[in-house]
């Protein structure tokens, strides 16, 4: 008698320790599985949101209409392609192809400035200048000059 009761004592131990176990083990793993899409989703190889969601972004952020926001998600899809191609342009040097698309993003920069009110620009001038802040801070220390 009391080797079944001791018996069944321990496999309702093993039980209640190990069923928390495979639970916690199985909700890790699906929330690894759901959050990983979720992380690429709409991204570029850089890490870069996709169009839409940049124009979502910038809707909430500058209160955009729905006019402004055609105009937006049109320049921005214009820069992605724009990039795409002088990313996989091979016939320039690297240094080329970073030069370029500074200036593809210049011009970006400035047309969607354009399609903004004067509240509006005063809000993407705040939000370019904290870019360009945290920009510094990951860039590291200008190269020496000669």
């Amino acid at each position: 008698m009391f080797k079944q009761c001791f018996a069944t004592l321990l496999a309702a131990s093993v039980i209640s320790i190990a069923a928390p176990l495979a639970s916690a083990q199985d909700n890790s793993s699906n929330s690894q599985q759901q959050s990983q899409p979720s992380q690429d989703m709409g991204r570029e190889r850089h890490g870069r949101p996709d169009p839409a969601e940049r124009t979502a972004h910038l809707t909430k952020k500058l209160n955009l209409t729905s006019d402004q926001q055609a105009k937006v998600l049109q320049i921005l899809q214009s820069e992605q392609s724009q990039m795409q191609s002088a990313h996989q342009d091979s016939s320039t040097s690297q240094q080329d192809r970073r030069a370029k698309m500074m200036d593809i993003r210049k011009s970006t920069d400035a047309q969607i400035r354009a399609v903004l009110d004067s509240n509006q620009q005063k809000q993407w001038d705040e939000m370019q200048a904290n870019r360009e802040k945290r920009g510094e801070n990951h860039q590291g220390p200008p190269p020496p000059q000669q």
